[in-house]
């Protein structure tokens, strides 16, 4: 009798089982995805301000609209996975929210402040990462490809939208003729590189086709080899720099996300420095409140919105302690 409610109550729990598979099967693609989103777990480090090495010199390239898979783990963009090899990987890395402008405003503002579009005509009155960076002494400037020109307001078709260049959103910036000529040409990149005339941040945009938002992967992954090579041979990544290459969002229809703030799909995110761990795989949950938190603690910066949570910890494990410690003596 034992044995045969043993057997009965198996039998039920597989019934129950293959019930919830199939109502899975049946259930849509967004529900689905909502439902990964609740029921996933954030894996955070110990300590959320954990320390980072001081930097000499940052970089951020932001590239566009493709999900971790497509990037990581398909074949469509040979260096990137290259990159990946040798440096550092965040393999779970989640986009602020969609589209893309809320993402942009939240890596260098802290917050989205509500914006929800892509619009061109809102302004924010907001501290930014630029303010911070100024009162740190430092300098930075955002090389934008395809604009037109520095403080330039607006669309430019074919290559350029507004909604890639979050410096020009932010009114302490936008009307202040000094600081928006911060803002300028891609073309400018070069010529700073190869002076050896880099400020301290150097944000890095490309255009509608470079970014793969309206290209081919491959011509994303073209670009750059190009400008990652110029970028790591350069003596300002080499003297302990850091280069971020992130995605603005994940797939539209993904909204997974991670750590309280973000739920803009899961994205591939690098860490490449000659102070990171070689090959090394972040297993924490990260979002783009955790990169500006990282820069913010690696200048001893006041931290800025939800960057300031500890939701968003510091990306402190991927640098080499030993590399840390020979950078302080």
């Amino acid at each position: 009798m034992t044995h045969r409610r043993t057997t009965l109550a198996v039998a039920a729990v597989v019934a129950v089982a293959v019930l919830m598979i199939a109502g899975l099967a049946l259930t849509p693609r967004s529900k689905l995805t909502r439902l990964a989103r609740l029921i996933q777990l954030d894996r955070r480090p110990a300590n959320a301000s954990a320390i980072v090495p001081n930097f000499k010199h940052v970089f951020i390239i932001m590239m566009e609209n493709k999900d971790y898979g497509n990037v990581l783990n398909s074949d469509a963009m040979p260096y990137m996975k290259q990159l990946a090899q040798q440096y550092g990987v965040a393999t779970n890395y989640y986009g602020t929210r969609h589209p893309s402008l809320p993402n942009y405003i939240s890596l260098t503002g802290g917050d989205t402040f509500g914006i929800e579009k892509n619009c061109i005509d809102c302004t924010l009155d907001q501290a930014n990462i630029a303010d911070q960076i100024e009162a740190s002494g430092r300098t930075w400037k955002a090389y934008i490809e395809s604009l037109p020109r520095p403080c330039f307001v607006g669309d430019q078709q074919p290559l350029y939208r507004q909604k890639h260049n979050p410096f020009i959103y932010y009114n302490s910036i936008r009307n202040d003729p000094a600081r928006c000529s911060n803002i300028v040409p891609f073309t400018q990149f070069d010529k700073d590189l190869s002076a050896n005339t880099l400020p301290n941040y150097s944000w890095i945009t490309p255009n509608m086709c470079n970014s793969t938002h309206d290209c081919a992967m491959g011509e994303g992954d073209k670009w750059l080899k190009t400008w990652v090579s110029k970028i790591t041979a350069s003596p300002a990544w080499r003297d302990n720099g850091v280069l971020f290459i992130t995605y603005d969002e994940g797939d539209v229809d993904d909204k997974s996300g991670c750590c309280q703030h973000a739920e803009g799909g899961h994205i591939a995110t690098l860490v490449v420095s000659p102070l990171v761990k070689p090959g090394y795989r972040s297993p924490y949950s990260y979002s783009h409140y955790s990169m500006l938190r990282t820069i913010e603690t690696a200048w001893g910066m006041p931290l800025l919105g939800n960057a300031n949570c500890d939701c968003s910890p510091t990306m402190a494990d991927f640098f080499d302690d030993a590399a840390q410690a020979a950078q302080a003596r």
